[in-house]
């Protein structure tokens, strides 16, 4: 059966990446023209940003905009990567619509952007009786098949794996989802070696009843779709080398 997949606006336009003078401004050359987008995705990307590198970019209108571009997309080698950071709750949204995710297939949306203390959760779920907070992350970096997050310290993202534990406590399921927004990842680890804080809440979260899932996605300029559900090492990597 095929999967269903989900459109991305477009058409995109091929460019060729320049440089990237803050978090969320990228030069890019389309066409022999030179032009400034803007980047949806504030992590390092160094692995992925380079100089000449081939992106596809989103054309935007709109007064108010300082750029009439978006840098949604970039090709590492043959493979196509999305580094929209607003693209995975969308596609979240889709495939919990949808009942395409089986860990998740029994819950309905009841609300996005659910605000609890001083945590906003992209998802209150449903089921019967039951309340779920979804929180969904976005990855982009894979080293030799094993995608990692995150690719920046991320202190924003370790409090909200806390705060679903906590919420656990207070009679929610909780889960974490990791969008993999590339389909050549074979495995998922916390980054231990960019963000060791993050890494170790995400180690500990399981036995504060937190469900951690995974998924890889296959993109192409125009759409997006389920690929699989990743493996999961929580462990340092030293732990992991020492058993083998």
């Amino acid at each position: 059966m095929t999967m269903p997949r989900m459109r991305i606006p477009g058409p995109l336009l091929e460019g060729a990446f320049i440089a990237r003078p803050n978090r969320f401004l990228a030069k890019v050359r389309i066409k022999g023209k030179t032009v400034w987008a803007h980047l949806p995705d504030p992590g390092r990307l160094k692995e992925l940003l380079i100089p000449g590198a081939k992106v596809l970019v989103e054309p935007k209108n709109g007064s108010k905009r300082k750029t009439k571009f978006a840098l949604v997309m970039v090709y590492q080698g043959q493979q196509l990567i999305s580094i929209n950071s607003n693209l995975p709750n969308r596609f979240t949204r889709f495939c919990l619509d949808n009942h395409l995710i089986p860990e998740l297939a029994d819950w309905t949306v009841i609300r996005p952007e659910y605000q609890v203390g001083h945590s906003r959760f992209d998802f209150l779920l449903g089921k019967g009786t039951q309340k779920m907070l979804l929180e969904v992350k976005s990855v982009t970096l894979v080293e030799k098949g094993v995608a990692k997050f995150p690719d920046a310290v991320t202190a924003r993202g370790r409090r909200h794996v806390e705060h679903l534990g906590e919420m656990h406590g207070e009679g929610y399921a909780v889960s974490v989802l990791f969008i993999v927004q590339r389909s050549d990842a074979t495995l998922f680890m916390p980054q231990w070696e960019r963000d060791p804080a993050f890494a170790q809440t995400l180690a500990d979260a399981p036995e504060a009843g937190v469900q951690i899932l995974v998924y890889s996605a296959e993109i192409t300029p125009a759409c997006m779709s389920l690929k699989t559900r990743l493996p999961i090492i929580l462990d340092r990597p030293e732990a992991v080398a020492s058993l083998s």
